[in-house]
């Protein structure tokens, strides 16, 4: 490893002091929790949640601090992955309250993607120069569990290059319970025809009370944990979600990250973690039942990319927000507060899109360039597993320019707002 420069040691420094300066002026409590932090210490759940009410300077306080525990981490660099989504069928009939993806097998706009049109697809993002497909889908009733493995071998027949990160926990009990083998056959099975990692969605938030409003035969909390504990155990590397903004609270925002961080410091086999805000707009969950929130607002978007910064300190380096959820603006302004990935170009995502998402579905590498350059981070192309394939010099005409404005890119400026709030 390079040493530092000294101008990185002297930019390290007058960091360092203009954050000393920052906490000396806020609430004693939230300057105790965050000195503590700074000095190695691990953040607890109880202060988690104390951080999660952060407002005011405390709260740009809390955002300074993760963004400095950010540089020690993983430097000025923030990265993005080529990829496509395909979501392979959209007929499930598992009655989460949240999701307004799924369909009917007899609805008109029920979909169920052949093999061909699979890999067809994947051909395409590959020409375009992906380097990564997701895959995910409802659990269609009329599938067995072959449907994931026959996914994967048009892929890898078609394109062997190609990464496949695919199917969510759920979608990994579904495929072992119609084959009639354990977790762990199943798994090893998709890694032996090519996947390359897993999603970690479908955890929502693992707590079980709140788990049991959202959903009706959904995973419980520890058949999650377990799918994923054996993934990683088998040498699968998964990523690490959150959804929240809906009818959770900060004490459950704190116990799922501090979960999140206990799988970690067992298996080591997170590459990120990601916080995906709640897109009410057309969901049953908001639609259908009271008191449900219409998502975070903008402040607890930044406190949740903080929080789960200095929580997952030293465990997971990588926090990543999400254009599609959050809005290209207000994602970028994530960078500053915790963040260092922001996901992928995503081709056809369709998921937050039935929810009722206002972001269009893709960016080009040339935006995501313009939004990292005008966060002040050095922009990177990376594979799945974070290993960088292309520098970019920054894009300095854009260097002025405010988080909300480069909204532009994809979105109106309004729309990016409703997203967050």
């Amino acid at each position: 490893m390079n040493a530092p420069s000294i101008l990185s040691l002297n930019n390290s420094v007058s960091e360092h002091h203009k954050l000393s300066d920052q906490l000396s002026g806020i609430d004693v409590n939230i300057r105790n929790i965050l000195t503590s932090v700074l000095e190695g210490a691990e953040l607890s759940e109880s202060d988690a949640v104390t951080l999660f009410g952060a407002t005011g300077p405390a709260l740009d306080a809390l955002i300074s601090t993760a963004d400095y525990i950010r540089s020690q981490a993983v430097g000025n660099q923030a990265s993005f992955v080529i990829t496509r989504n395909i979501n392979f069928t959209n007929v499930c009939y598992m009655g989460c309250k949240f999701c307004g993806f799924a369909k009917r097998k007899d609805e008109s706009t029920a979909e169920l993607l052949s093999f061909d049109e699979v890999a067809d697809r994947a051909e395409e993002a590959w020409n375009r120069g992906a380097t990564e497909v997701c895959i995910q889908g409802g659990l269609h009733p009329d599938i067995d569990g072959s449907h994931y493995r026959e996914i994967l071998k048009a892929i890898k027949t078609r394109i062997p290059g190609m990464h496949i990160h695919a199917f969510s926990p759920f979608e990994i009990w579904f495929g072992a319970l119609k084959s009639k083998v354990s977790v762990a056959e199943f798994i090893q099975d998709l890694m032996d025809h090519g996947l390359g990692s897993m999603p970690g969605t479908a955890a929502e938030i693992l707590d079980v009370e709140i788990r049991q409003q959202l959903t009706r035969d959904k995973l419980t909390t520890e058949q999650w944990i377990e799918i994923i504990t054996t993934a990683h155990q088998l040498g699968l590397p998964t990523t690490a979600t959150i959804m929240y903004g809906h009818i959770d609270a900060p004490e459950h925002w704190a116990s799922h990250i501090a979960k999140i961080r206990a799988i970690q410091k067992q298996t080591g086999g997170f590459t990120e973690f990601v916080p995906l805000g709640f897109v009410h707009y057309e969901s049953p969950l908001y639609m259908n039942i009271p008191n449900v929130r219409p998502g975070p607002t903008p402040e607890e978007n930044l406190r949740m990319h903080a929080v789960a910064r200095l929580m997952l300190n030293g465990w997971i380096d990588n926090i990543q927000a999400s254009w599609v959820k959050l809005g290209p603006g207000y994602a970028q302004q994530m960078l500053r507060a915790g963040a260092n990935d922001l996901g992928g170009t995503l081709m056809n995502e369709s998921i937050s899109r039935a929810a009722g998402g206002k972001n269009k579905q893709e960016i080009v590498p040339e935006d995501m360039i313009r939004m990292i350059s005008a966060a002040g981070r050095d922009p990177v192309r990376r594979n799945t597993l974070y290993g960088v394939i292309e520098h970019y010099e920054r894009d300095t005409v854009n260097r002025s320019l405010s988080p909300d404005a480069s909204v532009q890119l994809i979105a109106t400026t309004a729309d990016a707002v409703r997203v967050a709030s």
